[in-house]
């Protein structure tokens, strides 16, 4: 991205990842880019009540997508309706209770709507300190940022109009590791939220390969967001959230490569994106899973969305 010097900045993370980095990406970033209508179009977006995924209604709001927000809180899931609605009053906004944690709440939530859609962004995503379950028995952090948004798209596939993009919010987290299904739910060994983090967002960006193999009638494309200022950074992560805080993205910055790619198709079906720019899956040397770990995520996400 950029010239020598940026791809110098590039390679230290901080100086990519932070505000600054945002700042010199956005320079190459095509000006007519998002000149467009998404007028007639429907947009789905999970964890839309703050943070990226308000920043991303948002975002496709002004550019005249009806917007549904699917959120788990229903005080801030009100409160997050109301100020869009008083932002953006000309667009039409829907709000709906969904924790895609419980597969019970998603497979409700299908049966009761019937729209066709055009967009559908996976955003909600937790990072707890201690390990729980759902009532399906799954860690809850499995469950939230991979297994609900997998059964949700899976049952919305004969509602999603060709050509629909499907968008999944991962992390930069991910490059530290190497994907992972030993264990999943953490019932053998000590539970470390910072490591099921980054494994699910890890699984995101191998699951948005499978699904562009596995799906060619829809677009499908994993992003990271860089450091962004969101109330999820700040109660998951204070210590990073006080050293950082100076030089974190807003969340509008953290949304802007999430709008860009539901706006329309960009690139092939299964990239993974950073800053409007098509980023490595890899960075560290011994992190690409072998072919066999790819092909069980698949089986292992169909038989925990089963429960």
């Amino acid at each position: 991205m950029g010239g020598p010097f940026d791809r110098i900045l590039d390679r230290s993370i901080v100086f990519s990842f932070d505000r600054s980095g945002y700042t010199r990406h956005q320079r190459y970033f095509a000006p007519g880019d998002l000149q467009l209508s998404l007028a007639g179009q429907v947009a789905l977006v999970t964890g839309a009540s703050s943070g990226i995924g308000y920043a991303t209604a948002q975002g496709l709001g002004r550019l005249g997508a009806t917007v549904h927000l699917l959120s788990r809180d229903p005080a801030r899931a009100e409160g997050a309706l109301n100020r869009l609605r008083q932002e953006l009053p000309e667009v039409q906004w829907a709000s709906t209770i969904l924790d895609v944690s419980s597969l019970a709440a998603v497979r409700r939530y299908v049966e009761a709507s019937t729209e066709p859609i055009d967009i559908l962004v996976h955003n909600a995503g937790i990072l707890p300190d201690q390990r729980s379950t759902t009532a399906e028995g799954l860690e809850s952090t499995w469950a939230t940022n991979l297994v609900g948004p997998f059964l949700l798209t899976e049952l919305l596939r004969p509602r999603l109009r060709p050509g629909a993009r499907v968008i999944q919010v991962a992390s930069g987290g991910m490059y530290t590791r190497r994907l992972s299904l030993e264990d999943r739910n953490f019932e053998r060994r000590p539970f470390d939220g910072v490591l099921a983090y980054a494994n699910t967002k890890r699984a995101m960006v191998v699951l948005n390969e499978l699904w562009a193999e596995r799906d060619p009638q829809r677009s499908y494309a994993a992003m990271h967001p860089g450091w962004a200022d969101t109330p999820s950074v700040r109660s998951a992560l204070p210590r990073f959230y006080r050293v950082t805080k100076s030089i974190l993205r807003t969340p509008a910055e953290g949304a802007d490569t999430v709008v860009w790619l539901a706006a329309e198709a960009r690139g092939p079906s299964g990239r993974f994106w950073f800053d409007r720019s098509e980023a490595p899956t890899h960075l560290i040397p011994g992190t690409v899973e072998a072919p066999e770990v790819r092909s069980a995520l698949w089986s292992a996400l169909m038989a925990d969305s089963a429960r």
